[in-house]
């Protein structure tokens, strides 16, 4: 895969804001105070499904009906923000969606998923298996299988980081959850096309560390598990060309537990009153843990979502500070 040229990306998030605004980006003097950095917030909870993926889904669907205008129907794997990309740019594209989710996925992004439109299908332990079951239905009803990571979803999704760029300039570093690897290859591209020197740092979550293991080891490397309270970090299986575009694109991959996810979910209501889902809250938990070695310097965080079940936010906000 070649990553998208400036042109590509213009286009690409052209698509996207005849859809959605762009959303904010915020300097919050608390969050500077407390880091001590001048840190900026990408708002991505900020549009209508509540997390960045959305763009990738409206690209993705645009393309697809210039590119098979026959297609009927779309299927995807998700823990629940990709799922209501597809939904949403699906539906709006006169398109069925049929969503596959593992047991015991969130309650409030599956309810998110239907009403948007989708048809919910629950399968399996984790979105690796639920991921799997998708594949084999794809192929039984002749449905066009939506990944969660692809060259169109990355142009798309890259068009909060072009908003970014162009609102805040001389940007020292960049924290990005990584998930399947769509927001951070896509900063990854914007930064590249802009021809700027922003430091690009992923963040995973212990509990699921396989895109830490694959920057360690050079190579992709998969995990038995992944169990952490983010769901939009829970990847045991990376994928090969994500992996290849981190390692040639970051500086690094920092891992934060969920005890830091949880702490930064609370900072992040306390310090500038938004809610953040666990993938959402990890950028700023990177950022405490490295606080020392970003002193001063102007710093993004990506707050890749806010679609949160009410208890699990409760729960972060009662434990103590």
């Amino acid at each position: 895969m070649t990553l998208p040229r400036i042109g590509e990306l213009e286009a690409a998030a052209a698509i996207v804001h005849r859809a959605i605004p762009p959303t904010p980006q915020i300097r919050w003097p608390l969050l500077c105070e407390r880091t001590g950095a001048e840190v900026w917030i990408k708002h991505e909870n900020h549009n209508p499904a509540g997390a960045f993926k959305i763009r990738g889904g409206l690209v993705y669907m645009e393309q697809l009906r210039r590119t098979e205008p026959n297609v009927t129907g779309v299927i995807a794997a998700t823990r629940g923000n990709h799922g209501q990309s597809v939904a949403f740019a699906a539906v709006r594209a006169g398109l069925r969606a049929v969503i596959v989710v593992p047991h015991g996925n969130s309650r409030e992004k599956n309810r998110a998923m239907r009403a948007l439109g989708a048809e919910l299908v629950e399968h399996g332990d984790d979105f690796q298996e639920a991921y799997e079951y998708a594949v084999g239905v794809a192929e039984a009803q002749s449905l066009h299988l939506v990944r969660s990571f692809d060259g169109a979803l990355i142009a798309g999704v890259a068009s909060y980081a072009l908003e970014l760029f162009e609102a805040v300039s001389g940007l020292d570093a960049m924290y990005v959850p990584i998930g399947m690897g769509s927001g951070i290859c896509a900063a990854i591209a914007a930064r590249d096309a802009l021809g700027l020197k922003t430091e690009m740092i992923g963040v995973v979550a212990a509990g699921a560390p396989a895109y830490a293991l694959s920057f360690a080891a050079g190579r992709p490397i998969a995990t038995s598990a992944a169990e952490t309270m983010a769901d939009g970090l829970a990847c045991r299986t990376p994928d090969p060309e994500a992996v290849r575009i981190i390692l040639a694109g970051a500086a690094r991959v920092v891992t934060v537990d969920d005890g830091e996810i949880r702490a930064a979910m609370r900072h992040l209501f306390t310090d500038t009153h938004n809610v953040a889902e666990g993938a959402g809250a990890a950028p700023l938990a990177a950022l405490l843990r490295e606080h020392a070695r970003m002193e001063g310097r102007r710093v993004a965080l990506v707050l890749s979502g806010g679609n949160v079940d009410r208890e699990v936010f409760a729960g972060a906000l009662a434990e103590n500070p």
